[in-house]
């Protein structure tokens, strides 16, 4: 069993014991309570307090992970993050998989453009809930060549590629960028401005838009991000991504377990207990009513 708390372990702790000390102030209006009336009143105080454990201990995003003899497979990506910057009017989801597939133990980002740039999934280790998200995205039909901008999510990504440094020192950032290039864009295209040392790796995948594909665009956006241009318009087995020789060990594949996520399991039986909170709540509310009609009658 690991943990990897999703909050910081000091506000965890101000958390938890503020709840605590809400449910035991609750507590003492239950006690005061006395015959069938206390008893029932005591039971929904429990499953109320156990739906509030399940969601803390649901923060701590508990999982069982196996050793690799126990699974036969292969995992890779220890502290390393993945930052995938994918242009919607591609489709590149056979791609994604087998990142997800190769690195099951990264951190994976999601940075989408064409419309505008948008940070489709922050940096985390939930590959069990990416691989949803990543099956929905279809690729969207070309817009505006005018308004086309192959450079769009060179902010965020800088951005990300800067809070990964600081939130997680010392692991390596790979970048995949999968896209058109752009193609039919009257301007020149812009080029990703992002410090080339914080960029471990990747490549540039050249996936057609609507059968089109600007190539110059694609190869001058690896050259800025250091990363080997790779033409996808073929489709295939993905090819392994080069990393830089300093920082090559941190990514190659080692052995590892897999790990399997518990607080979905968490969070659905807290969410079972308040909804039997929630329907004991209305039918009260619905018989008070109906006395207090009864009375005024």
């Amino acid at each position: 069993m690991t943990f990897e708390p999703i909050i910081p372990f000091a506000i965890f702790a101000v958390v938890a014991v503020a709840l605590v000390g809400a449910r035991l102030v609750t507590l003492r209006q239950v006690l005061a309570a006395t015959g069938a009336h206390r008893r029932r009143a005591l039971g929904r105080w429990a499953a109320m307090t156990l739906a509030v454990a399940l969601l803390l201990l649901a923060t701590t995003r508990p999982a069982i992970t196996a050793a690799a003899e126990d699974t036969g497979e292969r995992g890779s990506g220890a502290n390393t993050n993945v930052f995938v910057v994918l242009d919607r009017t591609v489709d590149a989801r056979s791609d994604i998989d087998a990142l997800l597939e190769r690195y099951p133990e990264a951190r994976f980002a999601v940075i989408t453009f064409a419309p505008g740039p948008t940070l489709a999934w922050p940096l985390s280790q939930d590959v069990w809930s990416l691989q949803p998200v990543v099956d929905a995205m279809v690729a969207l039909p070309p817009g505006d060549p005018a308004r086309a901008d192959a450079a769009a999510p060179g902010n965020i990504l800088r951005y990300q590629l800067i809070q990964a440094a600081q939130q997680y020192p010392g692991s390596q950032n790979l970048v995949v960028y999968a896209g058109a290039g752009a193609p039919g864009a009257p301007a020149p295209q812009a080029g990703v401005d992002v410090p080339t040392d914080s960029v471990s790796g990747g490549a540039v995948l050249g996936h057609p838009a609507d059968g089109v594909i600007d190539e110059a665009t694609l190869r001058s956006i690896a050259e800025d991000l250091g990363v080997p241009y790779l033409d996808r318009r073929s489709g295939g087995e993905l090819p392994p991504l080069e990393v830089r020789s300093d920082t090559a060990e941190a990514t190659e594949a080692v052995p590892t377990g897999s790990r399997r996520e518990l607080y979905w399991l968490l969070c659905l039986l807290a969410a079972a207990l308040l909804l039997g909170e929630i329907w004991l709540s209305v039918r009260e509310l619905r018989q008070s009513r109906v006395a207090r009609r009864d009375v005024l009658s």
